[in-house]
């Protein structure tokens, strides 16, 4: 089944992508928090709770399952389960590394090949909530590893496609600014500039699985956001 680039509905700025009776994607805008934290914003669990909640009349509390996060400079592809069934077995496809996320970064400047596989040991520092890289393995450091290569370039940025192979904390932001590509936008990883919305122009961009409970290969890609950066892009 392809889902690619369509939009089944958009009531109050949410964007779904895919949905049935066990599972629901969505395409989140730069800013959103996919659960809620400290900063009391409202999260997008609480905004698609909702939205299933009008949609089916339902009069009480709606079951809704957090399968992954994406952080809040992000946009793109986030799944969450609709119910208890879909959870565990989503949770598993993803811990068992058996969805293939393909993740797309605008940089400034080429990395230094075409196409590469990149290997680092990230070590994170939650008080900064950023993680740094390092060539060899260093104690408390888990192994990073990630595909990317050039898809294009524009008039002043590099387009890079990423395939990642593990899921560390802040895994893309870090490894390409540690080859010197910091991702736009990105301040907290060597980026001189912020984008004025304080997104970056990293997009989760294509997610590859079986449906945990149909069995059947799953592909959905999320539109880009709008901006002239992006829209050089597509």
């Amino acid at each position: 089944m392809d889902a690619s680039e369509k939009v089944v509905s958009t009531p109050k700025n949410l964007q779904v992508l895919y949905e049935d009776n066990h599972l629901i994607i969505v395409n989140k805008r730069p800013g959103d928090i996919v659960q809620g934290d400290k900063t009391g914003d409202t999260p997008l669990s609480e905004v698609v709770k909702e939205y299933l909640k009008e949609k089916y009349n339902k009069p009480g509390n709606v079951y809704l399952g957090v399968v992954h996060r994406l952080d809040r400079p992000t946009s793109g592809l986030v799944v969450f389960a609709k119910t208890s069934k879909a959870l565990p077995r989503l949770n598993k496809l993803f811990s068992d590394k058996k969805a293939k996320k393909t993740y797309w970064a605008v940089v400034k400047d080429a990395p230094p090949k075409r196409a590469d596989t990149l290997v680092h040991w990230l070590k994170r520092n939650p008080k900064q909530n950023k993680s740094y890289a390092h060539e060899k393995e260093v104690p408390d450091s888990k192994k990073a590893v990630l595909d990317y290569r050039i898809l294009k370039a524009l008039n002043t940025y590099f387009l890079l496609e990423i395939d990642l192979k593990t899921g560390r904390h802040h895994q893309i932001r870090s490894q390409l600014s540690a080859i010197g590509c910091p991702i736009k936008g990105d301040l907290k990883y060597d980026f001189p500039r912020s984008n004025k919305d304080a997104s970056i122009h990293l997009h989760a961009r294509k997610l590859e699985f079986l449906h945990p409970v149909k069995n059947e290969p799953l592909t959905i890609v999320a539109p880009l956001p709008k901006d002239s950066i992006w829209d050089a892009c597509s």
